[in-house]
């Protein structure tokens, strides 16, 4: 059976690929290039202007490297436009709403399990498979053994059709073996860092990064409590809820918060306090939501990558959207990121935060 690897130029990809090869298939890689620093407008903020050769090609070269040392062919695709309309474009107009969008969901959805699959079929691929920690079993998606690694959570848009001829490799491994592995292997992307940043662009500085597509707004900071005025923030699409870094306000007894956002008089509104009220919320609007099994009443799930489960109760309207209730509340719950349902370790999917509740009453900054 054939295989097509997203080859991505880093250890995990790298390792799939070998791992599959010895399993018996017949394995080819591919990689994909989803941005265009020229044709994207991406000046201000990028760390790499002024490098020989950029990051993607460097990372290209890497995957050349490994797929030649496993002897395997490398095709080479361009996503650029696609991942600007379906992932780039959907970032900003969420970040034009105020809210906190997370494109590495929908890079999933639109590009490494729609486009990148079509493409591989193109070249006669029986499966696809990619270096992501998750694992597939009779059908259904489950957390990979590495829980620090684990990435369902990105995976939560995918749909069940999508996951049908899909191999994770990974999903029983943990990341220092898979390092192992690669060294033993003599896989020049053994040492090589893992990536960061906005997938698939890389490492910038986000507000300058943000300056090349969207225009600065900067208004008041106010104390949510008290009204009172204290300082000025840059732009609300720079801050999500929860946020303590980056206010630059000094002397308050307590710590601040980001609390809300009110996007008509470009106000910023803080609190002050880690067990704050105004940070708190006891229910959620889900949207866009995509069950990958069966949703029972009381579940587990996250409202953001690396949080621990929270225990909630289900009710799934008749407008398919997903009613959330988490009565003894959870801080900083953000609309625009995933929540992602779990039953013990099983992913049963997940969807948008569209609204949150305070007590039955929608709170109105958020």
């Amino acid at each position: 059976m054939k295989v097509i690897v997203g080859m991505s130029g880093g250890v995990d990809s790298s390792v799939a690929a070998l791992l599959l090869l010895k399993q018996g298939y017949e394995v080819e890689g591919l990689f994909m290039r989803n941005w265009d620093t020229s044709i994207n407008g991406d000046f201000l903020g990028n760390p790499d202007l002024n490098n020989n050769i950029c990051p993607q090609e460097m990372d290209y070269n890497d995957a050349l490297k490994v797929c030649e040392k496993l002897k395997i062919k490398l095709h080479r695709i361009d996503f650029v436009k696609e991942y600007w309309d379906y992932v780039f474009t959907y970032f900003l107009d969420e970040l034009k709403k105020g809210r906190t969008p997370n494109p590495d969901i929908m890079c999933n959805k639109y590009i490494k399990f729609d486009m990148f699959a079509k493409e591989a079929k193109k070249l006669g691929a029986d499966y696809i498979a990619t270096g992501h920690y998750a694992k597939l079993i009779d059908g259904k998606l489950y957390r990979a053994k590495d829980e620090n690694k684990d990435q369902t959570y990105f995976l939560s848009q995918v749909s069940k059709k999508q996951f049908q001829n899909v191999l994770f490799p990974l999903g029983d491994l943990e990341k220092p073996l898979v390092r192992k592995i690669a060294l033993e292997n003599d896989l020049i992307t053994a040492k090589k860092k893992d990536s960061t940043g906005i997938c698939f662009i890389g490492e910038r500085n986000f507000k300058h990064f943000l300056e090349n597509y969207l225009p600065n707004k900067p208004g008041k900071i106010v104390n949510i409590e008290t009204n009172e005025v204290l300082g000025n923030h840059e732009g609300l699409m720079y801050y999500t809820i929860g946020q303590r870094r980056g206010l630059n306000i000094g002397g308050t007894k307590e710590r601040l918060f980001v609390a809300g956002k009110d996007l008509d008089k470009n106000i910023l509104y803080v609190a002050m306090g880690d067990e704050n009220k105004y940070l708190l919320s006891t229910a959620a609007l889900i949207e866009e939501v995509n069950l990958l099994d069966t949703l029972p009443k009381k579940c587990t799930a996250k409202f953001r990558y690396r949080q621990k489960d929270n225990e909630i109760e289900t009710e799934v309207l008749d407008s398919g959207n997903v009613l959330v209730k988490y009565p003894e509340g959870i801080k900083a719950v953000t609309p625009g990121q995933a929540c992602v349902f779990y039953n013990n370790d099983e992913c049963l999917g997940g969807g948008i935060i569209k609204e949150v509740y305070l007590n039955n009453e929608r709170i109105k900054y958020l």
